[in-house]
């Protein structure tokens, strides 16, 4: 242990929490995980499974103000809305929409690429020696699109991506087919993005993970975070479960529920759970060669270990409220429609909540008014992709050194209350 060495609080044991849990083991410090639930039982357990780099370009692009009140009304378009939780989502939505607009689009892109560009390469480098190497796969990822022209419609997107240093091969239908002929017919355009990965088992991943933390030394306690304890403007414990944990630092990393901790800490940032779902088809008659991104639909499909995950669709109903139907019979029809006699042993389905910013950037670094307190949460859909990056770039600031990375997009004095 060196002489420098702190104890850190990480509240939250999602891909993020356990991301920064290793970094600063591997700097040295001692660190305690606390989660209410334990690890990878929240979005880290049920998301796509895609290591995204090139998922750089958020939602509220130019025309999202235009199509979201068709899309609204549409059962079969991947957005939905608990009406009844329009009243408490009306001021989050107006700031989110306010980006809707080049200008916005094209710095959240600029943003998300340092984070999420290199995201295998960070994963391989954070599993590396934990046991949890097996789960990290690398791969193609493809887009695909109806013809041609579906796919000239997301041209500003693929524009921010040539920007950002994104490169990629266009597939026609005969080349799309002999790539992989598992597809529905309709689909007739694919774009392939290579050095991209997929995790076979994200819950598995994040769990083997904080396995090794705890192997490593560190603690892990089960329990829910009511506030984090500050004097003389530092940091100095954790209350959770009913006792004050000790620590030198703490690191708010629990996804969408980070929001009140950070208010507790005199942050007002405005997020809103994204809610998600997945389909698994376990022991499926076949599998996609890669995960894909199809377009019309907003699914992805990733193969994992012994089932074909399903995931997407964007549906605005709170924490408290339970899944919707509706998005799981959207993402049913969307099987049937784009693998044409996929058959299974078992469908099961999940429901779970990313973590939106109306930015649609992450809160990462230290509050500006308390030394000591740090944010890491806010990656909307790339938060797998993400999450190495920012746990590396957290364990950096912790132990007084200065990334390599320009945080000024990212940081939490953007949210801090006046007077603080």
């Amino acid at each position: 242990m060196n002489e420098t060495a702190k104890t850190i609080a990480i509240i939250g044991a999602g891909i993020v929490g356990v991301s920064t849990a290793i970094w600063l083991q591997r700097d040295g410090h001692r660190v305690i995980l606390i989660d209410r639930a334990g690890p990878a039982e929240g979005t880290s357990f049920g998301n796509g499974g895609v290591l995204a780099s090139c998922s750089i370009v958020p939602v509220t692009g130019p025309g999202l103000i235009a199509k979201a009140p068709g899309m609204l009304f549409s059962p079969n378009q991947p957005l939905f809305l608990r009406w009844g939780y329009l009243p408490r989502l009306a001021p989050w939505l107006i700031k989110y929409l306010g980006h809707a607009n080049a200008a916005a689009a094209t710095h959240t892109a600029n943003a998300m690429a340092q984070i999420v560009g290199d995201s295998l390469a960070d994963h391989l480098a954070l599993a590396q020696g934990t046991g949890a190497e097996k789960w990290v796969v690398p791969s193609d990822y493809l887009f695909i699109y109806n013809d041609r022209a579906h796919y000239q419609d997301d041209a500003f997107g693929w524009g921010l991506r040539r920007q950002n240093g994104f490169v990629w091969d266009e597939m026609d239908a005969a080349e799309f087919r002999a790539y992989d002929p598992v597809f529905s017919d309709d689909l007739g355009f694919a774009v392939r993005l290579k050095d991209h990965g997929r995790i076979t088992d994200p819950g598995q991943y994040v769990k083997d993970l904080a396995a090794h933390v705890v192997a490593q030394g560190g603690q892990l306690i089960t329990a829910a975070v009511e506030d984090i304890v500050h004097e003389n403007g530092r940091v100095t414990g954790v209350r959770a479960g009913g006792q004050t944990i000790a620590c030198d630092a703490a690191v708010v990393a629990t996804g969408v529920w980070s929001g009140p901790l950070a208010k507790k800490l005199g942050l007002d940032v405005p997020l809103e759970s994204e809610r998600g779902y997945h389909i698994e088809f376990w022991n499926p008659s076949f599998m996609p060669k890669s995960p894909v991104m199809v377009a019309a639909r907003k699914f992805v499909a990733t193969p994992m270990e012994g089932r074909l995950r399903l995931a997407g669709v964007v549906e605005f109903g709170g924490l408290e409220n339970g899944p919707s139907k509706a998005p799981i019979d959207l993402l049913k029809r969307s099987a049937a429609a784009v693998f044409p006699g996929l058959k299974a042993d078992e469908v099961t389905e999940w429901m779970g909540h990313r973590p939106a910013p109306a930015d649609s950037i992450p809160v990462i670094g230290e509050l500006p008014h308390i030394k000591g307190a740090y944010t890491g949460f806010g990656h909307h859909h790339v938060g797998l992709t993400g999450g190495p990056k920012t746990g590396r770039i957290l364990a950096q600031l912790i132990s007084g050194r200065q990334p390599n990375v320009d945080l000024t997009a990212y940081s939490p004095a953007r949210y801090a209350k006046a007077g603080q």
